[in-house]
Order: C-alpha cells, then structure tokens, then sequence
C-alpha cells in the first residue's frame, strides 16, 4: 500500500491476535459500539491511531464492530520517543489482529505547530480515514470556532462528523476501556501546554464553564453543535447554488447568501477547515471588487483576475 504523499517509511505487516486482548475485546467494549457509528461489519477501514486513549479505542471498537482494520500512525519527530510511539501502535494493532502502518512526517518546533501538523497529518493519511474525536473534542472545538469567529459552520464542531465514530463517547470512556484491556497509551504533554489555545480551553476554560454552570457543559456543546450542524446543511443547500469565484456574476446576490457560499468555497479549499468570519469579510470585499486580493486562515491567498477567484495555497 502506498501511502499518500509518498512518505510512508514502515510497513509493520500484518501479525495474528496474541493473547487475551484479541480473545476478549468483544466482552470488554460492553455497549460502547452502540454509541458509535461505524461502517457495516467487513468494511475495510482506515484509523489514524497516535497512540492515545481516544485513538487507541478506536483501533478497538473498529476491531470489535468487525471492520478490517488498518492503523496508521504518524511520526512528527517532535520528541525523542516519538519512534516508540509508532512501535506502540503497531503493537496493540497487531495483539488485536489489525495490520498497521507507520508514516513520517517531520514538523518543526515553533509558531503555528497545531495547525502545520495538523496540515502534515492529513498530507499523509489516506482518504477517509477515521479518527477518535470524542464528545469532548466535540465540545472544545465548539468554543474554539466560536473564539475564532467562524460563524454557524463552526458552531456545529468537527468537520466530516461521518468520519468520527465516537463522537457520542467520552474521553473518560475511552481511557477507561484501554485500562480495562490493560492496553499501554501515550499521554501527548502538547495536551498540557499552556501555549496552544485549545490546550487552555480543556484545561482552564471547560473546568470554569462547568463550575459557573454548576453541570456538565459537554452534553450541552455537543448537543448545540448537532442542532448547528442541522441548520448549516440547510443552508448549504442554498449556498451551493452560488458560485463566489464567478465576481462577475454576483452583482445581484445579496451579501448574507454570498457569505455563506464564500465559506463553503474556502471551507472545501482548506480540506474541510472552516474559515473564521474575517477572512470570509475579505473574500467578499476581493468580490465586490473592493481589494484585489487578501490572505485567509493559514497564510494562503485569494486573489481576483478577470473577474474570477482563485485560492493560492502557501
């Protein structure tokens, strides 16, 4: 298999159950793959597995739901025991039957590391691939968009909701059933580190809203970003009717509609990252032919020639 952008460094073939994980795992998941929402039983499947709890139960419940399962696993090399982490994974793959493939892509420490990685992770996983954002990531995503401006579109949290099969379970679940197999995960220390925005929002600002609110705010954020992502298919309908990137078409689309159809346009153009309200604010004045160009979230480019837009990728 090859993988996506060429850079797939290990191949860990394919290795038999051993042990009591395999000859267990369908007694121990108990009724967490009926919260989930996997592909039918047979289905060959991708899994991004970094080696954590929530990616470690995905390999499981992917494995216990009956899918053929693939584990990959992506090595930054931001830290000394990143390779053991690859090694880690192919291991629990391989005790529980599921093949496994390692791939490297190297990002350097500094400005920006969240969003290069998360660029350098989907250069390298396959299409389609699954991944194991739970209700919390759910939840954290919600704030984030919504500090970042991103408007309905970001309300309603991850994007390719299809591709996040436990996004009904809780992070507390998810470790929870790695120690209940006695699987080893990797804790990620950038988890902790106060310098990357959404590290503060699990940390400091989930634990605040609770206390303020006196419940739980997942449950809450999760279901509002449901509710959010209902509505914004609706209007996606409407908004795939527009062509943006036609300026010379749009003199008589109103601008609420054009907005809308701007952030579906760049949404697509940055892989499924939806853009905050001020970068759409300068796609549409590129439009309305007030500038002739602008930067969007990531340092890429829209630009306007003869009357049509185009998206420049740093």
């Amino acid at each position: 298999m090859d993988c996506p952008d060429g850079r797939l460094t290990n191949l860990m073939p394919e290795s038999p159950p051993d042990g009591p994980i395999a000859e267990f795992v369908s007694e121990s998941v108990g009724s967490l793959p009926e919260r989930c929402r996997f592909p039918p039983s047979g289905t060959a499947v991708d899994c991004a597995v970094s080696g954590g709890p929530d990616s470690t139960a995905l390999l499981v419940l992917a494995v216990a739901a009956g899918l053929e399962v693939t584990a990959w696993h992506v090595d930054h090399g931001l830290r000394p025991t990143s390779a053991d982490e690859g090694r880690l994974v192919a291991r629990n793959a391989a005790s529980l039957g599921a093949r496994a493939i390692a791939v490297e892509a190297p990002v350097e420490d500094g400005p920006s590391l969240e969003e290069r990685a998360r660029d350098a992770r989907r250069a390298a996983l396959p299409p389609g691939v699954l991944t194991g954002h739970t209700a919390d990531d759910q939840a954290e995503t919600v704030l984030w968009n919504l500090l970042r401006g991103s408007g309905l579109a970001g309300a309603a949290g991850i994007g390719e909701p299809h591709r996040r099969p436990l996004l009904a379970l809780r992070r507390s679940e998810t470790r929870a059933l790695c120690m209940s197999l006695s699987l080893e995960v990797v804790d990620d220390p950038h988890n902790a580190e106060t310098r990357f925005t959404r590290s503060r929002i699990r940390n400091e600002v989930m634990p605040l809203l609770a206390d303020v609110a006196g419940r739980d705010p997942v449950p809450l954020l999760s279901r509002h970003a449901e509710l959010a992502g209902q509505a914004a298919g609706l209007l996606d309908v409407l908004a795939a009717q527009v062509d943006p990137t036609d300026a010379a078409s749009m003199v008589d689309i109103g601008d609420d509609l054009l907005r809308l159809a701007i952030r579906r346009w760049l949404t697509e153009c940055a892989d499924g990252l939806p853009p905050d309200s001020a970068s759409v604010d300068r796609v549409l004045d590129v439009v309305r032919c007030r500038s002739v160009a602008t930067e969007v979230v990531g340092g890429h480019r829209v630009c306007r020639s003869r009357g049509r837009l185009s998206y420049e990728r740093r």
